[in-house]
């Protein structure tokens, strides 16, 4: 296993989410515990996935129970309701990710830290187990006292 994420970069991770889900879809998140994860998701998920390469490397993920998904993708097509996660729906989901990957990209840069993305790698259903060489933490994001999209950042600084 490689290292764990040093903790003070994990900060433009939470100020991304928090500014673009704001943004995009008026939902004001907070953050809750961070824990190290497992990367298994038992219930229905909607996990996107996206590779950081570069100064760092590994993965983040935004993971979140199908109902959190549908809600997160209708507000992002202005109140469309969303019934299934079907093709627009994903493709409103993976966009979110792509802003808020490249957002925390540009943080990082005003850090003198370089990173570039990979374009999203979505996975949906029910007991996911996804494994990493890199030790992972996760972040909730808090909605209305629940956890409305699990952050999972596992990379590592390489030189």
């Amino acid at each position: 296993m490689m290292p764990s994420i040093d903790v003070k970069l994990i900060n433009p991770f939470l100020q991304s989410s928090i500014s673009i889900m704001e943004s995009v879809t008026s939902v004001k998140l907070t953050v809750g515990k961070p824990e190290k994860t497992d990367f298994v998701f038992s219930e229905p998920t909607y996990a996107i996935q996206v590779g950081i390469v570069g100064e760092m490397k590994g993965q983040a993920i935004l993971a979140m129970k199908d109902e959190n998904a549908k809600d997160i993708a209708s507000k992002m097509m202005y109140g469309m309701p969303v019934a299934e996660l079907d093709e627009m729906s994903s493709s409103a989901l993976n966009e979110l990710s792509n802003m808020i990957l490249g957002n925390t990209a540009t943080i990082f840069s005003t850090l003198g830290i370089l990173i570039d993305i990979t374009p999203p790698l979505a996975v949906h259903g029910s007991n996911l187990k996804l494994k990493s060489d890199i030790d992972g933490i996760k972040v909730p994001l808090m909605y209305e006292g629940r956890e409305y999209i699990g952050l999972y950042i596992c990379v590592h600084q390489g030189k």
